[in-house]
């Protein structure tokens, strides 16, 4: 049996109230942003995804801090501007708590794609990889990662087909996208990943 793991727990701040995303199999599903803090102050502006007997659960408001956890999940937007890959949280709890902000992931898939070696003007290592993570129902989310340092090096030589275990934190980053009406700016959404653990042969 193929091994997988998608587990995100995260603690911050909502950003604002829920509205309403779309209607599943029956079920309504509404969407808020969650405002995670780093360490160092920068703070991720992270979508949720929750259905709407688990929102009724639990009152949000700006002010609280609350505690999701859940799964990160992926699907391509095929509307007109451009095929994009959108990323979210998908909540399968919610609570109020006082615990400070917190952002921890827990990934285990394969590489999907060759991944992608470079370093900054400042010669930091960076690696970005693609980790299809799969469900029980037989699809796949299709996850970006970025590795640094030794573990970028390493990752750098990785075939496709690679099983890894990765840790790390769900973060959002903002940029400026060349269309054909002009400049416009957008948030995207990777891993940034602390652990990476080889977890077998290529496949």
């Amino acid at each position: 049996m193929e091994q997988y793991m998608n587990q995100i727990t995260l603690i911050g701040n909502p950003g604002s109230g829920p509205v309403y995303s779309h209607s599943n199999h029956g079920r309504d599903f509404y969407t808020f942003p969650l405002e995670v803090r780093r360490l160092s102050g920068t703070v991720d502006r992270l979508p949720i995804l929750v259905a709407r007997e688990l929102l009724e659960q639990t009152e949000i408001t700006e002010g609280d801090a609350l505690c999701v956890t859940g799964q990160i999940r992926s699907h391509n937007n095929r509307k007109p501007g451009g095929r994009r890959l959108i990323v979210s949280v998908l909540a399968e709890s919610l609570e109020l708590t006082e615990l400070p902000h917190d952002n921890r992931v827990c990934l285990q898939g394969s590489l999907c794609k060759e991944p992608v070696y470079r370093r900054t003007p400042l010669g930091r290592e960076i690696c970005d990889v693609m980790l299809a993570v799969s469900r029980s129902y037989g699809r796949a989310d299709y996850l970006p990662c970025i590795l640094w340092g030794n573990h970028a090096r390493l990752a750098a030589s990785y075939p496709v087909g690679t099983a890894l275990l990765l840790t790390g934190r769900l973060q959002s980053r903002e940029y400026i996208k060349l269309t054909e009406g002009g400049s416009e700016s957008r948030t995207t959404y990777e891993i940034s990943v602390i652990t990476a653990e080889v977890q077998g042969e290529e496949v």
